[in-house]
C-alpha cells in the first residue's frame, strides 16, 4: 500500500475513532496487513470484516470508512494479490486461497460467532461467498458490493498474460487501460471508476497480477450462492457493466435470505450511501433479534 495512505491512515475514519495497521500470519506462507478502525463511542454495532475487491486501494473507499467508524468498528483486511502481503512464491491466487486466508483471518482475530458482519466488494465479496461453508465462526450477516460471479478474461488476452514477463508490466499496463475505457467500463457516466483502476494498476504488483488473473478466469460461483444461509444485503450496480448486471440479478435469485438496493453506479457504490445501507441493514436484523443499537 503506498506509503502516504499509511502515514495519513487517521484520514480514513470519523473524528475520534482510531485506527492501528498490523501485518496478521493467516497460514504458513501467508500474512495480511489488516487495518482495525475502532469508534469513539461503541453504539452496539457487529464488527465489519471489510474486504475489498482485486488490488483495490485503500483510498477508494475512503468515504466508506469515514462514515461507518462512526459507529462501527471495522477490520479492514488487503487480500494476498496485493502489494502489502507476504507471500511465498509458492503460492496461488485463486478465489478459493483468498477464500481460505478469509477463514483464517476470521479465527485468527477471534470474532466471535454472530457478531461479526463480513463486508465485501467486487472479488472481496466473490470470496466471502466462497469460503462461508468453511467459516467455524459464521456471521450475524453479510454485505456483498457488486460481487463477481465470473472474471471475463478474452482468450487473447490470457495468451498475452501467459506468455508476458511481469518485469515489463510497464509496457503492457497502457493496453490494459486502454481496454477497460473503450470495452468494460462507461467512463462517461462514471470517470472516477476508470480513474480508480488506472490507479490500482500503476500501484500493483505484477508478479501477483499474472498469478492472479491466470488463477480467476476460469472461476464461476454459481454452486456456492445455496450455501450463504445469512441474511445478505446486495448492493448493485445496474449502469456499472463491468461488474455484469445481469449476473447480479440472476445471484440475487439464487440466495435465500437477500435483501437487494440498487446504487446504479461505481462510483454511488463506493459513497456514504452504501455506508447508510449497511446501517439500515443491520440495524433492522439486531431489532428484529431484541438487539438494539444506541444509533437507529
Amino acid at each position: 500500500m503506498p506509503s502516504e495512505e499509511i502515514q495519513n491512515l487517521t484520514d480514513f475514519c470519523s473524528p475520534g475513532a482510531t485506527c492501528e495497521g498490523s501485518m496478521v500470519t493467516v497460514s504458513e506462507g501467508i500474512s495480511l496487513r489488516v487495518m482495525t478502525f475502532t469508534p469513539a463511542v461503541d453504539m452496539g454495532y457487529p464488527t465489519i470484516l471489510f474486504v475489498a475487491g482485486w488490488i483495490t486501494q485503500l483510498r477508494a473507499w475512503k468515504s466508506v470508512l469515514r462514515e461507518l467508524t462512526k459507529d462501527f468498528r471495522v477490520v479492514y483486511a488487503e487480500t494476498r494479490e496485493k502489494v502489502s502481503s507476504g507471500v511465498s512464491r509458492r503460492e496461488e491466487y485463486s478465489i478459493e486461497a483468498i477464500g481460505h486466508d478469509l477463514v483464517g483471518l476470521v479465527e485468527q482475530l477471534g470474532l466471535p460467532p454472530g457478531w461479526y458482519v463480513p463486508f465485501g466488494s467486487s472479488l472481496g465479496a466473490t470470496a466471502i461467498v466462497d469460503c462461508y461453508s468453511a467459516l467455524t465462526s459464521k456471521p450475524l450477516a453479510a454485505i456483498l458490493v457488486s460481487p463477481n460471479t465470473v472474471f471475463r478474461v478474452p482468450r487473447s488476452w490470457m495468451i498475452i498474460v501467459t506468455m508476458f514477463y511481469p518485469g515489463l508490466y510497464a509496457l503492457i499496463k497502457p493496453a490494459v487501460k486502454w481496454y477497460l475505457k473503450n470495452f468494460r467500463l462507461d467512463v462517461e457516466s462514471d470517470r472516477e471508476q476508470y480513474d480508480k483502476y488506472c490507479s490500482a494498476l500503476d500501484a500493483a504488483d505484477p508478479w501477483k497480477l499474472k498469478k492472479a488473473v491466470l488463477s480467476v478466469s476460469k472461476y464461476a460461483i454459481w454452486d456456492r450462492l445455496d450455501l450463504l444461509d445469512c441474511p445478505t444485503l446486495l448492493v448493485g450496480a445496474s449502469r456499472d457493466v463491468l461488474h455484469e448486471p445481469e449476473n447480479f440479478r440472476a445471484m440475487v435469485s439464487k440466495i435465500r435470505n437477500a435483501t437487494t438496493v440498487d446504487l446504479e453506479t461505481n462510483k454511488r457504490t463506493h459513497s456514504e450511501e452504501v455506508a447508510h445501507e449497511t446501517r439500515a441493514f443491520l440495524t433492522r436484523i439486531l431489532q428484529g433479534s431484541g438487539a438494539k443499537p444506541d444509533r437507529p
